[in-house]
């Protein structure tokens, strides 16, 4: 688990660019790197419990309401699944660390909009683990699904880093945004949390 600003010093392939762009604003957060949600994957076995899910499907000709079946099938499955108790406790510290274990935080990948939120967040920060699962299921939606079908003609995705910060998700500020010169920036009540 890295802030921001250690981040920084990681190439923009492994953190992403709006990592990168929020530690130069000193925008306070965490991000999980993709290893984690790897390590996720791999400990329970789920690409290859996921690949049996998808098996029917043909890529090339999808009836899409099997696939939205099988999507909620998907998607419950990586909810459901529980880390090893080894990484839930370093994601706690981390989470205290970073300030994050109480509160509202809210969860997305960096430079997308769609965030799973954590409300009434208390120590340990359970709630957080909880919505950043939902993120990672989010990706086993019919939408994210169906692109990935249409753009690589398989169901597989690699894992991706996590940013978490603190409040609920942001909403486009226009002012904030010509301020910085950049076409996206998003604010909450605390302030800047996004420049996807």
């Amino acid at each position: 688990m890295l802030t921001f600003g250690e981040a920084q010093g990681r190439p923009v392939s492994e953190v992403g660019a709006e990592t990168h762009r929020l530690a130069e604003h000193f925008v306070p957060g965490m991000l999980v790197p993709a290893s984690f949600e790897e390590a996720y994957y791999r400990n329970f076995n789920l690409p290859e419990q996921l690949r049996v899910i998808f098996k029917g499907i043909n890529p090339y000709r999808v009836d899409e309401d099997a696939l939205e079946d099988l999507c909620e099938k998907a998607q419950a499955l990586v909810r459901s699944s529980v880390l090893v108790d080894d990484a839930v406790q370093v994601f706690y510290r981390a989470l205290g660390n970073a300030g994050l274990n109480t509160g509202e935080v809210h969860a997305r990948r960096p430079g997308e909009l769609y965030a799973e939120t954590a409300q009434r967040v208390t120590p340990p920060g359970t709630a957080v683990l909880h919505a950043m699962k939902r993120l990672w299921a989010h990706d086993w939606s019919f939408g994210p699904v169906l692109r990935r079908l249409d753009d690589t003609g398989g169901f597989g995705l690699d894992a991706r880093p996590t940013l978490l910060l603190a409040g609920m998700p942001g909403v486009q500020d226009e002012r904030q945004a010509q301020a910085l010169g950049v076409p996206t920036a998003l604010v909450n009540a605390g302030g800047l949390v996004g420049l996807p």
